[in-house]
């Protein structure tokens, strides 16, 4: 008996992975945001938090807590609630942020970094949802464990986001270079920090996938 997925459902998978990544999502727009205002460098580092998110929710849906995390409604209620208060904390903080702020720099400034990708996609109920209601139909479980095949494409998928997501980090950090200057600083400054209170009033929108 097969303990993998085979060829054709993989292929299958990545392809319609790929189809997903490519809509800008939460966390596909924060990374954006992230890389315009501050560079290719902190959307990249922005970029590893975030997809150290989705593979510990790969771990999650391996294990049947996804699932539980989707199914429970006070569970989803939290999780849906604290990426929306943490969304508009960071909409706040930039809005707040002067226009001639020094830009850190370090270990310090790349652990914030990586900390706020890592928050804004383990508190995304989309992503929960995913790993609940897309991943499954992919999992067959005459091929062996479920368990393995659950890991294996959660693996495939969080590699494939880190290929998508970090494409769109470089070019963003790219475009956004000449905006960066400091006439357009507090500028730049309302943008973001709009576009961050835009996606925490999105993700308490975020309702509850519908049960079977």
């Amino acid at each position: 008996m097969g303990r993998m997925p085979d060829a054709s459902t993989l292929l299958l998978f990545a392809g319609a992975s790929l189809a997903l990544l490519v809509i800008p999502g939460p966390a596909v727009l924060f990374l954006v945001t992230r890389s315009v205002d501050q560079g290719r460098r902190a959307g990249l580092v922005s970029m590893l938090g975030v997809e150290t998110g989705t593979f510990a929710y790969a771990v999650a849906a391996a294990v049947g807590l996804t699932g539980l995390i989707a199914a429970s409604e006070l569970g989803f209620t939290v999780v849906k609630y604290a990426g929306a208060a943490y969304l508009c904390y960071l909409g706040v903080r930039k809005l707040l942020e002067p226009a001639d702020a020094a830009v850190p720099t370090g270990p310090a400034r790349r652990s914030r970094l990586f900390l706020d990708g890592l928050l804004v996609q383990l508190l995304n109920p989309k992503i929960a949802v995913f790993f609940l209601a897309f991943l499954p139909q992919f999992v067959d479980p005459s091929r062996g464990h479920v368990v393995v095949q659950t890991l294996l494409l959660g693996t495939v998928f969080t590699l494939l986001a880190v290929l998508s997501d970090g494409a769109c980090a470089l070019l963003a950090g790219t475009l956004g270079g000449w905006l960066r200057s400091p006439g357009r600083r507090r500028r730049l400054n309302r943008v973001s920090g709009t576009i961050y209170l835009g996606l925490g009033v999105t993700a308490a929108l975020t309702g509850r996938p519908a049960r079977a």
